[in-house]
C-alpha cells in the first residue's frame, strides 16, 4: 500500500520539484495550496497546471492574509527589485509574517484527517531570500511541536515534515527537477503577476542564477528574455 503525503504546492519551480520528489518517494499525493491574497494568482494557476500533469489531487483553501503586512499582500508595498548584496543577508519586504507556521498547520490538519504520514514542502535553507521560516531548525522545532500539539503526536505517529530541497543550491533544485522530469515549464515563481516574469525580483534573479549554473535554459517567458 502506498504512503500518503499532503505536498504544500505554490506552482512554483521549488514546490513542483518537491512534489515530483514525493511521487518519485511512491507517496500517493494531495497538493494544497492557498488563495490567501497574494497579489496575483499567477501561481495558482501553475499549481493547477502541475495537478493535471500529474493527475494528482489538489486543495485549495482560501485563507485571508491580506492584513500581515508584506509586500506579497499588499499593493501600497513595493516589491523590492535588483536588490544589491547578497539576497540572504536580511529578511526582505516579502516576506510574509508567520506564512510558514500557517500553511504548515493547515498541512498537518489535513494529513492527519486523510490518514497521510507526510507533509512534504520546497524550503530552502542554501539559496533563498532570508526568510526564518526556511531555516533548519525552524523545521526541528515544528517537528517537536507535532508530536506534543497533535493527536497523531501523542499516539506516537505524528505526521513528518518532509523537506527534501532543505540543503540544496537552486541549480542542484533545477537539476533535480530535471531528473525526475517535472513539468518546470509550467511553474511561476516571479512576485509581480505580468504576462511574463519580471527578471528582476528576488525569486526571478534566484530562479534565473539556477537555470544558469545547472546549464539548463528557463523555459518560462521573461519581459526581457532573460530565461534565454
Amino acid at each position: 500500500m502506498s504512503k500518503k503525503a499532503v505536498v504544500l504546492l505554490s506552482g512554483g519551480l521549488d514546490s513542483t520539484t518537491t512534489l515530483a520528489q514525493a511521487l518519485a518517494d511512491g507517496c500517493e499525493c494531495t497538493a494544497l495550496s492557498f488563495r490567501y491574497g497574494q497579489r496575483h494568482t499567477k501561481e495558482l494557476d501553475s499549481a493547477e497546471k502541475v495537478c493535471r500533469h500529474y493527475n494528482v489531487a489538489h486543495v485549495v483553501i482560501d485563507l485571508n492574509l491580506s492584513s500581515f503586512r508584506s509586500a506579497l499582500t499588499m499593493k501600497d508595498i513595493d516589491v523590492p527589485m535588483d536588490r544589491e548584496g547578497k539576497l540572504d543577508e536580511d529578511i526582505p519586504i516579502t516576506y510574509v509574517p508567520a506564512r510558514n507556521i500557517v500553511f504548515m498547520s493547515v498541512a498537518a490538519g489535513l494529513a492527519e484527517s486523510i490518514d497521510a504520514e507526510y507533509v512534504y514542502l520546497g524550503a530552502n535553507a542554501v539559496d533563498y531570500s532570508g526568510y526564518p521560516d526556511d531555516r533548519p531548525d525552524f523545521f526541528e522545532a515544528y517537528q517537536k511541536m507535532l508530536e506534543k500539539g497533535t493527536k497523531a503526536g501523542v499516539e506516537g505517529h505524528a505526521v513528518k515534515i518532509m523537506t527534501p530541497l532543505l540543503y540544496l543550491s537552486k541549480a542542484d533544485i533545477v537539476r533535480l527537477g530535471k531528473k525526475l522530469g517535472a513539468p518546470l515549464k509550467l511553474t511561476w515563481s516571479c512576485y509581480n503577476g505580468g504576462e511574463k516574469a519580471c527578471g528582476h525580483c528576488d525569486s526571478c534573479r534566484l530562479r534565473l542564477e539556477g537555470f544558469r549554473e545547472a546549464g539548463y535554459r528557463d523555459e518560462i517567458p521573461y519581459e526581457d528574455g532573460a530565461g534565454n
